[in-house]
């Protein structure tokens, strides 16, 4: 079987590139109307790299809310990829610490998601490949941010346009060729079970902790319940 490389993760991306021209598009319009620079804006897609985590930055800037609590809140939405990054390293097990750390930079809900329904159908995948993944998005976010803050004052009212629709699309489409994978090898009535505890955790916990650790909760419940309901 052909090692895929780098332009093969690249064309695996496709989804995410598709989803982040839209959202980082909805994003630097945020971003311009909350008094950010598109400078900043771009500074902030190549530094931070967070989608939510920056939707978030900007309405705190807005509030003027101190540092501090900005930090804070930036970590917390963004602590799910502690989990997500010690997975990774299982897939990439014979990577050394260097190439893992560019992995994990880099990664994003989207590009892990890529890479999953990837593992399903290949066991082993180079680190080249994810490198393309990863790159694909991380270079589309960047450039689609900040031709949204350029045009910013241009468009008036962006959720017109029904672009926030495109990251709920761009996860069924990541999601459907997991699934699809997935039912090759694992019954539906597991996945079933699986798919109903982390939505029941979400709108559980969701109701008394914040959003962030509410999805952390739900995974790790997910994860726990397909361990148990493992052969």
């Amino acid at each position: 079987m052909t090692e895929k490389g780098f332009w093969d993760g690249v064309r695996a991306a496709t989804p995410t590139v598709f989803g982040y021209l839209s959202i980082g598009l909805a994003f630097g319009i945020v971003a311009a109307k909350s008094g950010v620079s598109p400078l900043e804006t771009g500074l902030m897609s190549l530094l931070v790299y967070s989608g939510s985590g920056q939707f978030a930055l900007c309405a705190l800037i807005l509030a003027q809310a101190p540092l501090a609590s900005i930090a804070l809140t930036v970590f917390l939405i963004n602590l799910r990829h502690f989990l997500m990054n010690l997975h990774t390293s299982t897939i990439f097990s014979r990577a050394s610490l260097a190439e893992q750390v560019l992995i994990g930079t880099f990664m994003t809900d989207e590009s892990y998601g890529v890479l999953l329904g990837e593992h399903i159908h290949h066991k082993e995948i180079l680190p080249v490949w994810m490198y393309g993944n990863n790159f694909a998005g991380y270079v589309t976010w960047f450039l689609a941010s900040v031709t949204g803050a350029l045009v910013g004052g241009l468009i008036p009212n962006p959720h017109a346009f029904g672009i926030d629709f495109a990251l709920i699309a761009m996860f069924v489409a990541i999601f459907a060729s997991q699934l699809q994978g997935m039912l090759q090898k694992i019954a539906l009535k597991k996945i079933t079970w699986i798919l109903l505890v982390v939505l029941l955790a979400y709108v559980g916990f969701s109701r008394f902790i914040s959003t962030s650790l509410a999805v952390l909760v739900a995974t790790l419940l997910g994860c726990l319940t397909g361990v148990v309901l493992d052969d």
